[in-house]
């Protein structure tokens, strides 16, 4: 058998970068090939649905079957599989998913700081959590500017103690907005670049002779940007893919008509794409809502796109009870939620997905976007079903703690060598069972 042929590096060495670029380097011919089988296999499935699942299930995996039902495990064949295993394999199992199941409850009580616990045999069990070391924003600057995304983006990198933050913001004919670079020094941004579009999230993620790479990429950007964060995810981190701005306001007739329509107005105003929804039981409130919205609009300095934007994608809906509006938010999952009613804490445990919620009469979107508090940079077009606000956490990264005692391997290396096994990994089984004692 001839002599295993690992490859050592020193990092001391001159052409260490070389070598280590070598090392990580991923063919750019396999990426594309890959993309283009990927991007075809899932509009395949996104047209074909069932059909196309299962014939790639019988190419690839083998698997003949007449529905996508009969490829569905029941609980029942579940249990069956749990049954057949052996005694020591079930023990195994169990004593795993409790540790588990113990590990991340704690996890789950611990919020943006590190932490450990020692079991009784002296293992320490943890989470250590460290900030970014350099993270990019992006700062809309097409048709508006937005010093409030500054602040929404760079501060909680700050307080979560990022060490470098690099802020890129176009600048359309070379016009720098004064209020964005104030924020900017203000928000410690500790780089800045007045460059825009795909370019600069190309620059952030890879790194240029002048721009820094980043870790993370995170702010809100127009088709080009949210493409190009969705292009560059994996070579670096984002906080999302931001689609076009939207509020729905579930209205029980107890606010100020006009109150209902500026803020319906607030994301209109962003661009045409943006939606603006009120839903309320109340058909002479709605009615007194839309005389408002015609009566105000031609006072708007935006007025055009307010238009657009109603005109494309708003919408007055009058709903059969309130208790049905929440139920309808839950379905849209909006970015900004606003609850514009007497009773906003009635409402409230009935919502369960949206960027934000805005409780009461006198809790507009516009002071979520400005300065409450809460970040303003939320998850869009449904995504607030399964995404959060940006925040702390978006800029710092968790790393598991794991110190077992010469006790504690006594029985961990038994759970662990019988799973091993069990996988067919007799490595992983033989390095657990050689901390035990014979």
């Amino acid at each position: 058998m001839p002599a295993l042929n690992l490859r050592q590096f020193d990092t001391a060495s001159a052409d260490f970068a070389e070598q280590f670029q070598r090392l990580r380097h991923w063919s750019a011919e396999t990426d594309h090939a890959i993309e283009e089988r990927v991007a075809a296999i899932v509009a395949d499935v996104q047209v074909r649905g069932d059909a196309a699942v299962l014939e790639y299930t019988a190419r690839f995996d083998g698997v003949q079957a007449q529905s996508v039902a009969a490829l569905e495990l029941t609980r029942v064949e579940l249990k069956a599989a749990f049954e057949a295993i052996t005694p020591a394999q079930r023990d195994a199992l169990q004593a795993a998913a409790s540790r588990v199941r113990s590990y991340h409850e704690r996890q789950l009580q611990a919020s943006g700081q590190s932490w450990t616990y020692r079991d009784d045999d002296g293992t320490l069990l943890g989470q250590k959590v460290t900030p970014l070391d350099r993270v990019g924003i992006y700062v809309p600057g097409g048709k508006a500017s937005y010093p409030s995304s500054v602040l929404m983006s760079a501060i909680p990198a700050h307080v979560a103690g990022v060490g470098e933050i690099i802020m890129v913001v176009p600048t359309p004919q070379g016009v720098k907005n004064d209020l964005v670079l104030a924020a900017a020094y203000v928000a410690g941004v500790t780089r800045a670049f007045t460059v825009g579009g795909a370019q600069a999230v190309a620059a952030l993620a890879y790194g240029t002779a002048s721009i820094p790479g980043v870790d993370k990429i995170t702010g809100p950007g127009n088709a080009y940007v949210a493409s190009a964060k969705r292009r560059v995810f994996g070579q670096v981190g984002i906080d999302m893919i931001a689609g076009p701005s939207e509020i729905l306001v579930l209205a029980d007739g107890t606010t100020p008509p006009d109150w209902v329509a500026m803020d319906l107005f607030s994301q209109a105003e962003h661009d045409e794409l943006a939606q603006s929804i009120l839903l309320s039981p109340d058909a002479g409130y709605i009615a007194k809502v839309r005389e408002a919205i015609e009566r105000l609009l031609p006072r708007m300095p935006r007025e055009k796109v307010i238009r657009a934007s109603l005109e494309g994608r708003g919408a007055l809906i009058v709903t059969r009870s309130m208790e049905e509006a929440c139920e309808i938010s839950n379905r849209i999952a909006p970015e900004h939620l606003e609850v514009s009613s007497a009773e906003p804490h009635r409402w409230e445990p009935l919502l369960k997905h949206a960027g934000a919620i805005f409780l009461g009469a006198y809790t507009s979107e516009s002071l979520g976007d400005y300065c409450a508090g809460p970040n303003h940079v939320l998850p869009t077009s449904g995504t607030a079903r399964f995404s959060s606000p940006l925040g702390t956490y978006d800029f710092q990264k968790r790393s598991s703690l794991i110190e077992v005692s010469e006790a504690g391997a006594q029985t961990l290396g038994i759970i662990a060598a019988e799973l091993a096994y069990g996988e067919g990994l007799q490595g992983h089984a033989m390095a657990a069972e050689m901390r035990l004692k014979r």
